[in-house]
């Protein structure tokens, strides 16, 4: 599924972010809700695990990575055709 957000233009730039900062933004919010994993995370936000994980760190956000986050991840590299 892709989800098309329009932000009216005044209010992007009133709010002065990005589009890689707002899927940022949008990812964190969705990972610490607990409704997608870490790597999915990573993915929407467009970085590299450890990168979106240094992210977490800094805003002091815990990473909650269990046997199902770490079982969802392996599915989605598969998927994705990661060896």
């Amino acid at each position: 599924m892709k989800i098309t957000i329009d932000i009216p233009g005044d209010i992007a730039h009133s709010a002065e972010l990005t589009q890689a900062e707002l899927l940022r933004e949008i990812a964190v919010l969705l990972f610490q809700w607990e409704r997608v994993t870490l790597g999915r995370a990573a993915q929407i936000a467009g970085m590299h695990q450890y990168e979106f994980q240094k992210l977490l760190a800094s805003r002091k956000i815990p990473v909650h990575y269990g046997l199902d986050d770490y079982q969802a991840d392996i599915a989605s590299l598969r998927q994705h055709d990661w060896r």
